[in-house]
């Protein structure tokens, strides 16, 4: 079992209430009741300590409990954290997290979202103070296969070599790539969910990108953090990738409902 101390960043967490949230996405992505015992095996907790948050959890609403069959499922509390969301603009959401990653790995962070057209159109930006970044205008388009983002698009989407290639040849590239290693790039982001450019799509610009899809596992939306080269070391932009990979999957099921992969 993991460690659930610590996030990483030195902040000290509570692992009840990580435990806790650990049973809830466990219930919310299986979609149908389960017994305490279950509950348990899945999460990796004692079944005494995984009985009393269920009981706690159950006493409050956010969890349905049914005394027959006696199992657990999502409860009817849980919309009284949800309405204010309802009808939310999604960027307003999303804004949080990625304000969060923009200062915490000091740089330039922009939304894109993915048409069904095949491209990406910029809706906003999210910056660390007093750093110096680049300037994308307010609804700048590009084909989807551009840059960082294309890679990762490309691997969602599971195109073949063909029609990546086609995808990959209707991009302005200021210094492109080979094919071959764009190609590559689509393979490792099937993988990791992240893509990498380096001063391929615009020179002197570094940038790293991951997706949200949604349910049905279509592109919706890109992220991708874009710095001046030099600004990052190559360990910090794997960092920047990671966080932004993160921040796609909890957006993808707090959004689109999509279940978190196993």
């Amino acid at each position: 079992m993991r460690n659930k101390m610590s996030d990483g960043s030195g902040v000290k967490l509570v692992p009840a209430v990580q435990n806790a949230m650990s049973i809830m996405r466990l219930l919310a992505a299986q979609g149908r009741p389960m017994g305490a015992t279950q509950i348990a095996r899945e999460t990796e907790l004692n079944v005494s300590s995984a009985f009393n948050i269920l009981r706690t959890l159950s006493h409050d609403g956010l969890l349905s409990f049914d005394p027959q069959a006696k199992t657990y499922r999502m409860g009817m509390g849980l919309m009284e954290f949800a309405v204010p969301l309802l009808g939310a603009n999604p960027t307003d959401v999303i804004r949080p997290s990625l304000t969060a990653i923009a200062q915490d790995h000091q740089t330039m962070i922009a939304l894109w979202q993915i048409t069904p057209t095949e491209r990406i159109v910029l809706t906003d930006r999210f910056t660390a103070p007093n750093i110096l970044h680049a300037v994308l205008a307010q609804n700048s388009r590009l084909p989807a296969f551009s840059g960082a983002i294309g890679r990762c698009y490309a691997a969602a989407m599971n195109l073949t070599e063909a029609q990546t290639r086609k995808g990959f040849d209707t991009v302005r590239w200021q210094d492109a790539p080979s094919f071959e290693s764009y190609w590559a790039d689509v393979s490792r982001a099937r993988e990791t969910r992240t893509g990498f450019d380096r001063g391929q799509l615009f020179r002197g610009l570094d940038i790293v990108a991951s997706l949200v899809c949604d349910a049905q596992g279509v592109p919706r939306l890109g992220m991708s953090s874009i710095t001046i080269a030099g600004q990052q070391s190559d360990d910090s932009l794997g960092h920047i990738a990671g966080a932004l990979a993160e921040a796609a999957a909890q957006i993808e099921r707090c959004l689109f409902g999509r279940p978190a992969e196993t």
